[in-house]
């Protein structure tokens, strides 16, 4: 596998910078073949009137779930992934042994007190479980009330401190619906937002609900064999028609983060390469040899090895520059991953 390299374990961030636009950025300059060592409070540089910067205002749930068998007293935990009808949840999840059907897990709150219990209905084939939680609270407050923050395994071990709730959530989010963060938008502030908005640059939402399946690892040898997860995302008529008054004034989009790319690149490539609103499952994989249509520059975190998101980065900056800046980055000791330092790709 092509799209591996090695990190040292030092530079995988455990906590994010005391304030989120000090964060270091890579400005990788595509067409001259450089880089530059700049802030994240420099983005506004980078940026002109009629360009725009279209963020994902997904917001993460509290999505991870930790509690107690009653059948045995041991540890279980689990990951919401979404609500089905009459009131069931799908989650999965993990402890000794296994769970049977009418079992029943008592949940804890992060605030270390009980919560209520969730009854296992029904395993599907994926391996995921159908359960029904025993409370009389609204689905997204029964939610709140038990769930954790679902921190990346990387980050602690997936272990929650208090500020992380804030921390791992973007200044903008504004839609349930994500079981992990679109990383690069972590960096941004009301202040930096709002130097944004002064200089004419127009702030532009899209939704992409992150799922399970962009950690996923590519285990096949060719791209094309590996099986690329499905995510909800919608873009509206009222963006879509700000696109592209910008794109006739010459104005450039910039794109923040690969669930930005994802969705912008979606609503662009079924319809003949004209975007279009658009709502529903995106199942698009951008690799080789893809050429965006919409996206002109990319703010983006330092990504994984061997994920489809390292791949989407390499295939619109160019691979061996790409390469080379990862490579550039490590030596300098950039932070990565969630709540790490950042690249501009322009």
């Amino acid at each position: 596998m092509e799209y591996d390299y090695h990190l040292p374990r030092e530079r995988i961030a455990q906590t994010p910078l005391e304030n989120r636009s000090d964060a270091r950025l890579l400005v990788v300059d595509r067409h001259a073949g450089t880089f530059a060592h700049r802030h994240i409070y420099d983005i506004p540089e980078y940026l002109k009137p009629d360009d725009c910067l279209v963020v994902n205002d997904t917001k993460v749930l509290p999505a991870r779930l930790i509690g107690v068998r009653s059948s045995t007293g041991g540890r279980w935990e689990g990951l919401f992934l979404g609500f089905g009808s009459n009131g069931v949840w799908k989650i999965i999840g993990k402890t000794r042994g296994k769970i049977q059907v009418s079992e029943e897990v008592q949940l804890h709150t992060s605030e270390g007190r009980g919560g209520f219990a969730l009854e296992f209905s029904a395993k599907m084939d994926d391996g995921s479980w159908v359960v029904k939680p025993k409370t009389d609270l609204e689905p997204i407050t029964a939610l709140e009330k038990v769930g954790w923050v679902p921190l990346p395994p990387y980050i602690r071990n997936g272990r929650m401190m208090p500020n992380d709730r804030e921390n791992y959530q973007t200044v903008y989010a504004a839609k349930s619906g994500a079981v992990a963060a679109p990383t690069a938008g972590l960096h941004f502030t009301p202040k930096l937002l709002s130097e944004i908005k002064e200089l004419g640059t127009a702030l532009l939402p899209i939704t992409l609900h992150v799922g399970m399946g962009t950690f996923k690892p590519i285990e096949t040898e060719r791209l094309d064999d590996h099986p690329m997860h499905a995510e909800w995302c919608t873009i509206s008529e009222r963006t879509v028609q700000a696109i592209r008054e910008s794109k006739a004034k010459g104005g450039r989009v910039f794109a923040v983060g690969t669930t930005s790319v994802r969705v912008l690149e979606s609503a662009t490539g079924r319809n003949d390469g004209k975007l279009q609103p658009f709502e529903g499952e995106t199942t698009l994989f951008i690799k080789p040899p893809y050429q965006c249509k919409t996206v002109d520059a990319l703010l983006t975190n330092f990504h994984l090895p061997k994920s489809t998101l390292l791949v989407l980065v390499r295939t619109f900056g160019g691979d061996e520059l790409i390469q080379a800046a990862y490579a550039e980055a490590i030596r300098k000791e950039y932070r990565f991953y969630s709540y790490g330092d950042a690249m501009l790709i322009i």
